[in-house]
């Protein structure tokens, strides 16, 4: 089967050997495929994969061959799966692959906002330790973990590895789904969950209203989750201590953010999954997609 991965180059810049999925189709790749070069790319193509690039039904068509996509990640919003229906266009995904990088980047992030990771390494970079009369330099408070409770909202594998790791550090635990006032109240929020069109922008005002004077943000999930104008307001008035992002609603942000540069908050690019070993899963598991629909199985089958 004639397969063609169009943008390879966050999953497998290189690291990672193409040699299973060479065994199982005929198969060529590119790092990147801009929409002028769509039709190119993916001539012929039997099978897609495909990591961010949209498709929409207007792509599917225009591919007459066309009879699987995989996506090389979880999330599927830039996939028209009502049009993959209607032309009979199997579509597979990768689940879970990343629940221990990106719960990791999580608690990574909090422990960041906490323990003003970036307040003291700046502080000495700039040799104020050095100047300092004692062996130790406070220049921001840090805040115990321990005793603190943590609301995650999205409560899947990410959620639970998030949990699991929390009440390791001695957190309490409130799970959205179960008591939503209590998640919210929380001292921490983690945002785990899938963006849709019902939850988008669901941190907004009101939202962060009903949160607790001082508490902090985590989202590793989907920067459109979140009101970044009302989360900038919150963290300048001091209504929330801090916030910690791997995501914003904009990717790059091309037209900045009200968030960048708040002293308060700490944002990362989208590299929560980015270990190779999470990679790996990924580039394993769309071979293993190829195969089972070639046999005529639906490992992972969203259509």
């Amino acid at each position: 089967m004639k397969t063609v991965f169009l943008d390879c180059a966050i999953v497998n810049p290189g690291d990672i050997s193409w040699e299973a999925m060479e065994r199982e189709c005929e198969f060529s790749w590119y790092e990147r495929t801009s929409a002028d070069e769509f039709l190119s790319h993916a001539a012929d193509a039997e099978a897609v994969i495909v990591d961010s690039f949209a498709m929409s039904e207007e792509a599917m068509k225009s591919l007459p061959k066309l009879k699987y996509i995989g996506i090389a990640a979880t999330g599927y919003n830039h996939i028209d799966l009502e049009a993959a229906k209607r032309l009979n266009i199997a579509v597979t995904n990768v689940p879970s692959y990343a629940s221990d990088a990106v719960a990791q980047h999580a608690i990574a992030l909090l422990l960041s906002v906490t323990n003003k990771i970036d307040v003291y390494n700046r502080a000495i970079m700039n040799g104020e330790w050095q100047q300092s009369m004692d062996y130790t330099f406070v220049k921001a408070p840090i805040t115990l973990l321990a005793g603190k409770s943590i609301g995650i909202i999205g409560y899947g594998a990410i959620g639970k590895r998030v949990a699991e790791i929390a009440e390791a550090l001695g957190m309490t635990v409130n799970v959205y789904s179960r008591d939503a006032e209590a998640a919210v109240s929380s001292d921490v929020v983690s945002l785990n969950c899938p963006l849709t069109d019902e939850n988008r922008n669901m941190v907004d005002r009101s939202f962060i209203e009903k949160m607790k004077d001082g508490a902090v943000l985590i989202n590793t999930a989907r920067g459109g989750l979140v009101d970044e104008e009302a989360l900038a307001e919150a963290l300048v008035s001091g209504k929330l201590s801090g916030a910690g992002l791997d995501v914003l609603a904009e990717e790059p942000p091309m037209k900045g953010s009200p968030l960048i540069g708040l002293e308060n908050c700490l944002i990362t690019p989208h590299v929560a999954f980015i270990p190779i070993e999470a990679r790996e899963i990924i580039v394993n598991t769309c071979v293993e997609n190829i195969r089972s629909f070639m046999e005529g199985t639906r490992l992972n089958r969203l259509v």
